[in-house]
């Protein structure tokens, strides 16, 4: 990334909605959005297939379901965050995923400029490529700024999206007992 360049970015936003980027609490704010912009877009540049790194050859053939994963991912339309829960589950076929693989692969990929879709996609494609798992299931959930704090202002909205790979699209009972697993409620919630 061009440090420079969003430094320069930033004083000109200050500038252009009529702020002083030399006022005593915005000197440092240029650097402070530069150093932001490095980190939320740290996903740029970097191949997720170095993050799954080694499979393991196991003998488990159930659903394998990490669910909750945090995330934070910036909308490419208008450049604020979207905040959510990332569900991922496969049905192994003879190796699995170090479980924390999936999480990172999550935070890979949010940490671009995305659309929901596309980062949905984009992990169920990858788990799907580098498990050859004979079902792969992804659910995201998030609420959009671009939407609750600006435009029509919705607070509390949520948008929720899914992929669906092998067995989990081709038989409804396999399809129905992912998502079961994916949205009941652990007990004492």
């Amino acid at each position: 990334m061009n440090r420079d360049k969003l430094i320069a970015a930033g004083r000109m936003i200050l500038e252009a909605i009529g702020e002083d980027p030399e006022r005593e609490g915005l000197k440092k704010t240029p650097e402070r959005i530069a150093k932001m912009y490095e980190e939320v877009f740290s996903g740029l540049n970097h191949d997720p297939r170095e993050i799954v790194g080694v499979l393991f050859n196991e003998r488990y053939d159930e659903v394998v379901l990490v669910k909750d994963i945090c995330f934070t991912s910036m909308c490419e339309h208008h450049l604020l965050p979207f905040v959510g829960k990332a569900h991922c589950a496969y049905l192994p076929n003879g190796r699995v995923l170090g479980i924390s693989k999936l999480a990172r692969v999550v935070d890979l990929f949010a940490r671009r400029p995305q659309v929901q879709e596309r980062l949905t996609n984009q992990i169920a494609e990858l788990i799907e490529e580098m498990a050859q798992p004979r079902g792969v299931a992804v659910v995201l959930e998030a609420s959009h700024t671009c939407m609750t704090i600006r435009g029509v202002k919705k607070a509390g909205s949520r948008v929720i999206t899914s992929a669906v790979r092998g067995i989990f699209r081709e038989s409804g009972t396999s399809r129905a007992e992912v998502m079961t697993l994916i949205h009941e409620s652990r007990s004492g919630e």
